[in-house]
């Protein structure tokens, strides 16, 4: 169970509700969310649950026995709305995240921004920290890579997003990041998900490659226990068996997880399928499961990528996909506003 105080209390102004739990000899975990404080009651409680909520100091009580009770839908029925900015995600049309895998130098950087930007996108990835399989593969260019970020978003107006691979990381990159992402090597990675849980800024949480949806969604339960409520996830494939991709893209995970959360998730078909040619028709298949969004890959010459090149969309794949996108959001919106058929 799940109490919620009312906006400003402090411990001193529900110690009487405490003492009652002492005194029953119930298990309780007492933790700040933002500006809120939350008890989680672990055992049963000797008082019903009509008694709790006559208390003047608490606001709502979620009987909830769920093992992530702040990210499960019970905690926010309507849905969290993730704000960048003038953005908003998990509510209105589906966003898409768009750029290059890595940033690799100044004239690849700010070419992708002006052609993300020309087709209207407002958030754009790029990674200056890359974890790579290999140690002698490219891992990006550190700070400088920052910093080329922070000069498209000054020329084109895109928001940023972009990985933090370590807890020491976050507050430099959370300088020049808008959204801080981070990657599915890092989804089980405790310390960074509390460290990027005690900042105020939007985190892209991506599901691992081998993580069920209750692992993933406990994973955002430790960033949302340490007061950031700003999370997106993002489904970007699952290690499977089969041979013809490089993932196999889970796009059953999407429904389920709006039925059991109440935060928006977005897909990653570049990674979920690792083949440029999958990247559009899975684009569409994602959109129509219900995600708030996606993430694609592009880069202005594709074979050229330093990461990822053969899932990377080159200027006209992405003109195309872009395309497709609004058409079907534009058939969406009709869709919702006709009348009936019946």
């Amino acid at each position: 169970m799940l109490i919620l105080f009312k906006n400003g209390q402090r411990e001193n102004d529900i110690q009487s509700i405490l003492d009652i739990l002492h005194t029953s000899g119930t298990e309780f975990t007492l933790f700040e969310n933002q500006d809120r404080l939350i008890l989680k009651i672990q055992n049963s409680s000797s008082l019903p649950l009509t008694q709790w909520q006559s208390f003047p100091q608490i606001d709502r009580v979620i009987p909830s026995d769920h093992p992530y009770p702040l990210v499960h839908r019970d905690y926010r029925p309507e849905g969290t709305v993730v704000k960048v900015g003038d953005l908003r995600i998990g509510e209105g049309a589906p966003l898409v995240i768009a750029g290059p895998c890595a940033v690799e130098n100044e004239t690849q950087l700010l070419e992708t921004a002006r052609l993300v930007h020309e087709h209207g996108i407002r958030l754009m990835r790029g990674g200056a920290f890359k974890p790579r399989t290999s140690p002698y593969s490219f891992t990006g260019l550190g700070e400088k890579g920052l910093k080329l970020l922070h000069k498209a978003r000054q020329e084109f107006g895109v928001y940023i997003v972009t990985e933090v691979l370590d807890a020491m990381d976050v507050p430099l990159v959370a300088e020049y990041a808008d959204v801080l992402q981070i990657g599915s090597r890092n989804m089980q990675n405790y310390k960074l998900l509390k460290a990027v849980g005690r900042i105020h800024k939007p985190v892209l949480l991506k599901r691992g490659m081998s993580a069920r949806l209750d692992e993933f969604l406990m994973s955002a339960e430790y960033i949302m226990s340490e007061g950031n409520e700003q999370i997106i996830l993002c489904e970007r494939g699952i290690r499977t068996f089969v041979e013809y991709s490089r993932n196999t893209l889970d796009l059953n995970v999407v429904p389920m997880v709006k039925q059991l959360s109440h935060l928006p998730i977005i897909v990653d078909p570049s990674h979920g399928t690792g083949r440029r040619d999958l990247v559009i028709p899975m684009s569409l298949a994602a959109l129509a499961a219900g995600a708030n969004g996606l993430m694609v890959e592009v880069h202005p010459h594709p074979d050229q990528a330093l990461s990822d090149a053969e899932q990377a969309l080159g200027p006209e794949q992405f003109a195309y996909l872009m395309e497709q996108v609004n058409s079907f959001i534009r058939w969406q919106y009709h869709h919702e506003h006709s009348a009936p058929l019946y």
